[in-house]
């Protein structure tokens, strides 16, 4: 399993990022290709340093499908979207591996 880890700061215009993020990003990112799980947190209590503002976290079975979907014609317009959007917070992101340890 693979993640895409997304921490948004605190964003200049609160209200207008939450507005563009629930009625454009989401529908965008529910459309990738494979996109196993998609969830999001917002207002998150830190335990050290600054807290983030919000988070989402994306999930695919593989890489190798995380990479398909976003170079697919969905992966392209999130991509676009996201550039525009990033302007109003800063953004942090990774992908990682997931490797489960019980």
């Amino acid at each position: 399993m693979v993640k895409f880890l997304v921490l948004w700061k605190t964003p200049a215009d609160p209200v207008a990022f939450e507005r563009h993020y629930r009625d454009v990003y989401i529908p965008l990112v529910r459309q990738l290709p494979g996109l196993r799980r998609y969830t999001i947190g917002h207002h998150p209590t830190a335990i050290r340093g600054e807290p983030y503002y919000w988070i989402a976290e994306l999930e695919w079975d593989s890489m190798d499908a995380l990479q398909k979907a976003f170079q697919s014609q969905e992966g392209q317009a999130i991509s676009q979207d996201f550039a525009n959007d990033a302007r109003n917070a800063e953004v942090r992101s990774m992908v990682y591996e997931v490797e489960m340890v019980y």
